[in-house]
C-alpha cells in the first residue's frame, strides 16, 4: 500500500493532497476501516490501467498496419520562457514543417508502402507549460513514473486541433544564444508523445527537422542506430548504404543512425532531411515492411 501511494502521490500531486488530507492525519485506530478499502481501490485502479494499456497496445499495432496515414501534431514551447524564444515561436507556421510530410511521403514509396503520404502535419497552438524531463538516473520506477507524469501532461496540454491526432510532439525550442547544444529528445511508443529539443533560430530549421522527423519514428516503434557514448552510427543498420565499397564516406545518414559516418571513428550531422534515409531496419521496425 504504502509504496503504490507514494508512486500516485509523485505522479499525480492532486493525488497527494488527497491523500495527505484524508488517510496520514487519521489515527492508527482509524486505519483499519480503509484498508479493504484501498485494497479494492488499488485492484480496481490496477484494472482500468491494464485494459487501457491491452485496448490502447492493440489499437497502436493495428495502426501500425498502415492502412491509412498518422496525422502528428506539433506543439510548440518555449522552454527558455525568453522573449526572443518567443517570438521566434510567433513566426512559425504548418509551411515551415511541409518537408516532414513530404520526406516521409518520399520514403515511403522505396518501399512501396500504397499511401501517398503517410505522415500528416499538424502546428498546434503554443503549449505554455514546459513538460517533465526524463530522469537523470533511469531505473525502472523513476522512469515509470516519468512516463506516467508525462501521459498526464499530454492528456492535459494538447489545444484541439481540426482533426484528433495520432502522435503529439512537444516541440521545445531553446535560445542558441544561451546553448551551444541540447540534451537529447525523448519519444514514447506507448502513448505516442515526445518531448523534442530545438533550437529557436531559422538557421537551424533544416536539423531541427531532422531531429523532429527521428523523434516522431520512435514513436512508432524505430530504435535508435547509434552508439549512445559515441554517438557514431551503429553498424550495418545504422549506415544508410553499409555494404558501400569503399565503405567511407557514406554519401546519407541512415535516419536512426543519427549521423553521416566520414570515417570508423567520425560523422557529422546531416544538413538536412534530404541528407538522410530510412534504412531496411528501421522500415521493418515501423511496419512499412515485414
Amino acid at each position: 500500500m504504502k509504496h503504490a501511494a507514494i508512486a500516485m502521490y509523485c505522479a499525480f500531486p492532486c493525488f497527494g493532497d488527497w491523500f495527505t488530507a484524508n488517510i496520514l492525519q487519521k489515527q492508527p485506530f482509524e486505519m483499519y476501516e480503509y484498508r479493504l478499502m484501498w485494497k479494492r481501490l488499488r485492484i480496481f485502479i490496477l484494472l482500468v490501467i491494464l485494459a487501457t494499456v491491452v485496448q490502447q497496445s492493440m489499437h497502436e499495432d493495428a495502426a501500425l498496419d498502415w492502412k491509412r496515414n498518422f496525422y502528428v501534431a506539433l506543439y510548440p514551447v518555449n522552454a527558455d520562457q525568453s522573449a526572443e524564444v518567443g517570438a521566434y515561436i510567433k513566426t512559425l507556421s504548418a509551411d515551415d514543417f511541409e518537408l516532414v510530410a513530404e520526406y516521409f511521403a518520399t520514403q515511403a514509396q522505396h518501399y512501396q508502402l500504397g499511401l501517398r503520404r503517410p505522415v500528416e502535419i499538424k502546428l498546434g497552438a503554443e503549449v505554455k507549460r514546459v513538460p517533465p524531463p526524463p530522469p537523470e538516473k533511469g531505473n525502472f520506477l523513476n522512469v515509470m513514473l516519468w512516463s506516467l507524469q508525462f501521459r498526464y501532461f499530454a492528456w492535459v496540454n494538447s489545444p484541439k486541433l481540426s482533426i484528433k491526432p495520432d502522435i503529439r510532439l512537444y516541440l521545445l525550442y531553446h535560445d542558441p544564444k544561451k546553448y551551444n547544444s541540447l540534451t537529447h529528445s525523448t519519444a514514447l511508443n506507448k502513448g505516442r508523445i515526445g518531448r523534442v529539443n530545438l533550437f529557436a533560430d531559422h538557421r537551424d530549421d533544416n536539423t531541427n527537422l531532422v531531429v523532429l522527423a527521428h523523434e516522431l519514428l520512435h514513436t512508432v516503434k524505430a530504435t535508435d542506430k547509434y552508439d549512445v557514448a559515441t554517438n557514431l552510427p551503429i553498424y550495418p543498420d545504422g549506415y544508410a548504404v553499409p555494404y558501400l565499397q569503399p565503405r567511407y564516406p557514406q554519401p546519407l545518414a541512415e535516419l536512426m543512425g543519427g549521423r553521416v559516418p566520414i570515417s570508423e571513428h567520425e560523422a557529422k550531422i546531416p544538413a538536412s532531411l534530404q541528407r538522410t534515409m530510412i534504412g531496411i531496419k528501421t522500415a521493418r521496425e515501423i511496419g512499412w515492411i515485414k
